[in-house]
């Protein structure tokens, strides 16, 4: 059998090392035995943005081959691998945020770390309508729509604390507070919206 050659690079050592070091802090910290061969493979794949090592062999396997590192073309075969490069140069928090999802693009868990936990309600904020009441049972059923661990009220108090849903005080109403998110939370929804985990 063939073994596909799979090149790595990265545009940041210190921070690519920085993330792999904080997995392997967790894994530590859970007792867990160092990472076997494919779990490494994970690791370092994760740290450098993508969801896991398979999905960075696909964008191996999508670039166009060269002996020169080239400006790469953005054509509607190679988009998906160039935004899933792209994934490689956002925050670490951006990165760890996408990991918190399925393929479906629903939150599988709520993040342990604040700054993880909030970046992950804007796709969240995203499911709401401007202009348009809810009542506490429409913003459920939204919720309930987004995640798989059977919690909105957590995500619909987490909506409110951070002020990107607003409610009357009888929890009557619900309405989407008007934001423009700033460069960082912009760079998670588009991948987000890509599906790039």
């Amino acid at each position: 059998m063939t073994r596909l050659l799979v090149p790595f690079s990265t545009p940041d050592v210190s921070a690519f090392t920085k993330t792999l070091k904080s997995f392997l802090d967790e894994r530590h910290a859970e007792g867990k035995a160092p990472p076997s061969h494919v779990e490494l493979l994970n690791l370092l794949a994760r740290a450098a943005g993508m969801r896991n090592f398979a999905t960075l062999k696909k964008v191996v396997q999508a670039a166009p081959p060269s002996d020169k590192v080239q400006p790469t073309r953005i054509t509607s075969e190679n988009k998906e691998a160039v935004n899933a490069v792209n994934l490689a140069l956002m925050s670490a928090t951006v990165r760890k945020a996408l990991i918190q999802f399925d393929d479906a693009g629903r939150l599988v868990r709520l993040p342990n770390k604040l700054s993880v936990q909030q970046m992950t309600m804007w796709a969240l904020w995203t499911k709401f309508a401007a202009n348009r009441k809810y009542t506490e049972k429409e913003v459920n059923a939204i919720a309930n729509g987004f995640h798989t661990f059977g919690d909105q009220a957590t995500l619909r108090r987490e909506l409110v604390n951070m002020k990107l849903l607003g409610r009357k005080s009888d929890c009557s109403e619900y309405w989407k507070e008007p934001h423009r998110p700033n460069e960082e939370v912009q760079d998670f929804l588009r991948a987000w919206r890509a599906g790039l985990r």
